[in-house]
C-alpha cells in the first residue's frame, strides 16, 4: 500500500480599525487601508446595508458615494444594495440569492471586495455569499451594533440559519478588514444598545476576572449609555475575542467551544421565540442559566453566581423569560443540548464556571439541576 502526504499552513490576516465617522471624507481610515493594497487588478468595491441601518442613517448611501469620488483606489459599485436586518435575514435564502446575483452582474472577483454595513445577521449572511462566491470573495465588515463590534463582527464565521437550525449552512472565512465605527451606536435602541453587552458579560466570565470586576463597577453607566464606558467595553471586548480566535483552535475543529459559554440554550431560546428574543438577551439568560447551574454542581460559590445575576440586571436584561425555564424533562429548551452537540460534533461540551473569569468543559448536564437551577434564577427575578 503507498499513498501521497499533503500539509501545508495558511496564514490569516486582518485588522480591526476603531474609528469614528469613516465615510467623512476628511476620515482617511477606509482610503488608506484601500491604498495599502492598490494593485494592477481593476478592484471593486460592492455595499450591503442593513435597512434598519439605513433608515437610521438616511445621509449614508450618499455618503459613500461622496467618500469614493474623493478616494479612487477602488471603483464604488453605484447600487448600494439595502436588504432587511435582524435574525430575520438569516433566515431568508431569497437575501442570499441577491447577493449573490449581484456578484455576478456586477463582476465582483476575487481581486474585489463586498463590504457589509449592520448588525452581526447582516454581517453573517453577507459573509457567507462572499465567501461561496467564486470560492471567495474579499469582506469588509463595517458592524454597526455593540454585539457586532465587540463579537460577531470581529471572528471569523459567517452562516444563515436553514431548517429551523441556527447556522447550519456556514464558513469559517475571515474578513479582510474590520471597521468599528461609533457613529452608529448612537442611532441604537435601547434594547439593541443593551444586548450586545451580554457577550462581555460571557468573555469576561471564563477569561478576564478583571474586566468582569470593571462590568461590576460599570453596570449602572453602560445602563444608562455612557459612550466613553461603552467605547472601553467593545474595544477590551474585542480584544479578548480575537486573542481566543488566534488560538490553538480557530476554525472549531475540535468539540469545545468555550466562546459559548451560556449559547446552548441561547440558541434554542432563539429558534423557540422565533428570533423575537435578540441574541444578546438570549445569551445573558444562558448566562444566567449556566452560572448557577456551575453553583448546584459545586463548581463556583453562590456569592460570585448572585454577583453575575446582579451584573444581569443591573444591566436590564430580563434574565428568567418564560421559554428558558425548565418545569420538567419534557421542557422544550432542552432539546437546546442535542442540537448544540450535533452543531459542533463530538462529545457534548459545555462550558461552567469554576471561578470568575474560569471556564471548565463538562460533557453532560445533569437534568435534575438544570430545573433547580431554572427555578432559581426564576425565584431571584421575582425577588428583585
Amino acid at each position: 500500500m503507498s499513498h501521497l502526504q499533503q500539509s501545508f499552513s495558511v496564514k490569516f490576516e486582518y485588522s480591526v480599525y476603531f474609528t469614528n465617522a469613516l465615510f467623512n471624507t476628511g476620515n482617511t481610515t477606509l482610503a488608506d487601508f484601500f491604498k495599502e493594497r492598490v494593485s494592477a487588478a481593476v478592484k471593486k468595491v460592492l455595499f450591503v446595508i442593513d435597512r434598519g441601518v439605513a433608515d437610521a442613517h438616511p445621509e449614508l448611501s450618499d455618503n459613500i458615494r461622496s467618500y469614493f469620488q474623493r478616494y479612487t483606489d477602488v471603483q464604488l459599485i453605484s447600487e448600494i444594495m439595502t436588504i432587511p436586518g435582524g435574525e430575520a435575514s438569516k433566515n431568508d435564502t431569497a437575501l442570499f440569492d441577491q447577493i449573490v446575483e449581484a456578484v455576478n452582474v456586477h463582476g465582483i472577483d476575487r481581486h474585489s471586495y463586498i463590504a457589509a454595513i449592520g448588525g452581526g445577521a447582516v454581517l453573517d449572511l453577507v459573509g457567507y455569499a462572499a465567501a461561496v462566491s467564486h470560492r471567495g470573495i474579499k469582506h469588509i465588515r463595517i458592524p454597526t451594533t455593540v454585539l457586532s463590534q465587540n463579537d460577531s463582527g470581529i471572528g471569523v464565521k459567517n452562516g444563515i440559519n436553514y431548517k429551523r437550525k441556527k447556522n447550519f449552512l456556514g464558513t469559517f472565512a475571515p474578513p479582510v478588514a474590520v471597521f468599528n465605527d461609533e457613529v452608529f451606536l448612537d442611532t441604537l435602541s435601547d434594547r439593541d444598545y443593551r444586548s450586545g453587552i451580554s457577550e462581555a458579560v460571557k468573555v469576561a466570565l471564563i477569561k478576564d476576572a478583571d474586566f468582569f470586576f470593571w462590568l461590576e463597577e460599570n453596570a449602572g453607566n453602560l445602563a444608562a449609555r455612557d459612550k466613553e464606558a461603552m467605547c472601553y467595553l467593545i474595544k477590551h471586548c474585542a480584544k479578548l475575542h480575537m486573542d481566543h480566535i488566534a488560538g490553538a483552535d480557530p476554525f472549531e475543529s475540535g468539540s469545545a467551544r468555550p466562546l459559548d459559554f451560556g449559547h446552548w440554550a441561547a440558541h434554542k431560546l432563539e429558534q423557540l421565540s422565533n428570533f423575537e428574543v435578540l441574541h444578546g438577551e438570549a445569551v445573558a439568560m444562558g448566562i444566567a442559566l449556566d452560572s448557577v447551574y456551575s453553583f448546584m454542581k459545586g463548581l463556583l460559590s453562590e456569592e460570585k453566581a448572585l454577583r453575575i445575576l446582579k451584573v444581569l440586571t443591573t444591566l436590564n436584561f430580563d434574565i428568567s423569560n418564560s421559554l428558558i425555564q425548565i418545569r420538567d424533562a419534557e421542557s422544550p429548551i432542552l432539546r437546546g443540548l442535542a442540537e448544540f452537540q450535533e452543531h459542533l460534533g463530538g462529545l457534548l461540551t459545555i462550558t461552567l464556571l469554576t471561578d470568575l473569569g474560569t471556564g471548565k468543559e463538562v460533557h453532560e448536564m445533569d437534568q435534575e439541576l438544570l430545573i433547580k437551577a431554572s427555578d432559581y434564577v426564576n425565584r431571584y427575578t421575582n425577588s428583585h
